[in-house]
């Protein structure tokens, strides 16, 4: 059984503090009124996973079998007997053994989130929200069959992002490496050749540069090398920090072409969340903090969680968005509009759905640019190359005529 913590006061009013193992909040309530306990607060303590459990789970995979779960559910399936059917036809081993003891749980008295919430890495903060509010409120299989297409649809983004700038990245790394490769094992071998007109100061200036650099990669190249990975390190370790993520997702948004893309996509992906846990009953307070986290930027979520401070003093959501700067006008005026007409679950899910549209359509456009852009400058470094080599065998060609 999951174990809980708790807070409480006895008779005295000394305050209590421990934690106890049962199925759900009930036993626990139920077994601090035996002890004479007047409970203040009781949380569901995460326990750490076994390593069969900590295999990554994939994201796809996991909106299916939820899918799955939802249609059981709707066919007027228990709840017990659904999840004995999923997990019997789970072939992943971390997801199997993850619904087996989701199973387990709900079989010893838990509700689907209790039992979820301890593996909130696997299925994520919003959903173990979206499945509390959906159990509470009673349409559980709906809130199953909505996480199911939010996981599907954040997949298909994710995705197409990843698609789009492949080719690209692929392209540069391949150029990259060609160049490299050409100036330290190709080059070298024309320096004897060009060695007595470099004497006479005969050599071009653009071959006496090429010739030069290829010298110095291939003299330095493995410290170089050392240097970059060193760099790489530290960097790594930095932005790891609080402080270097912070400069990172800033620096994301700075960027000329792309930080606007990575923002638009940020902020859809904020507002389909809040929508989606809005319609589902989940406080206000709560969706921000959870929504905050899937914005994945620090500086857009700092923005979002002052907005619970100006919730809870009982002001507009818009008003702490309008003061970052990051935040589209048009998005800022379409939310506060809907604040006032009471519609702002329905228009968040409109924004997201435009904002996505108009960003991939100006990803499209990018990468339609990015790639010819890239070929014509390989094709102008190789030119450069072949015009470096080429110059002092034409000049020692017309001084043989």
């Amino acid at each position: 059984m999951p174990p809980f913590s708790y807070v409480a006061r006895d008779s005295s009013g000394q305050r209590v503090t421990g934690t106890l193992e049962a199925a759900s909040q009930q036993e626990v309530l139920t077994a601090l009124a035996g002890r004479s306990l007047f409970p203040i607060q009781i949380d569901a303590k995460k326990v750490a996973e076994p390593l069969f459990v900590r295999r990554r789970v994939p994201r796809q995979l996991l909106a299916v079998t939820i899918a799955q779960l939802a249609d059981l559910l709707q066919s007027g399936v228990p709840l017990l007997r659904s999840l004995e059917i999923v997990r019997r036809q789970v072939s992943h081993s971390a997801l199997k053994r993850i619904f087996d003891n989701l199973h387990h749980q709900v079989e010893g008295g838990a509700t689907l989130a209790e039992a979820m919430r301890h593996h909130e890495r696997a299925f994520g903060q919003m959903t173990v929200s979206m499945i509390h509010a959906g159990s509470e409120g009673g349409f559980l299989e709906d809130s199953l069959s909505r996480v199911a297409t939010f996981m599907e649809m954040q997949e298909d983004l994710k995705g197409r992002t990843i698609g789009a700038v492949a080719y690209p990245a692929v392209l540069a790394t391949f150029g990259a490496t060609v160049v490299i490769v050409l100036l330290i094992f190709f080059v070298p071998r024309f320096e004897t050749i060009f060695e007595t007109m470099r004497q006479r100061g005969e050599l071009p200036l653009l071959t006496e540069w090429l010739l030069s650099t290829s010298n110095f990669l291939l003299r330095w190249s493995l410290w170089i090398a050392a240097g970059l990975v060193v760099i790489a390190v530290v960097a790594w370790r930095w932005l790891r920090t609080e402080r270097g993520r912070t400069w990172r997702d800033l620096a994301k948004l700075r960027l000329p072409i792309a930080g606007g893309i990575l923002r638009n996509l940020a902020i859809a992906r904020f507002c389909r969340v809040l929508g989606t846990m809005l319609s589902h009953g989940v406080p206000i307070l709560q969706a921000l903090r959870i929504s905050s986290e899937s914005a994945n930027n620090r500086v857009l979520a700092k923005a979002i969680l002052s907005a619970t401070e100006n919730i809870s003093a009982g002001e507009t959501l818009a008003q702490p968005l309008s003061k970052c700067k990051h935040f589209p006008e048009a998005v800022v005026e379409m939310i506060a509009v809907a604040e006032e007409s009471n519609r702002l679950n329905e228009v968040l899910v409109s924004i997201a759905d435009s904002l996505e549209r108009r960003t991939f359509r100006r990803l499209d456009l990018a990468v339609r640019l990015l790639e010819p852009l890239m070929l014509v400058v390989m094709a102008a470094v190789v030119l450069c190359l072949v015009i470096a080599l080429m110059l002092p065998m034409f000049k020692m060609g017309m001084a043989i005529q």
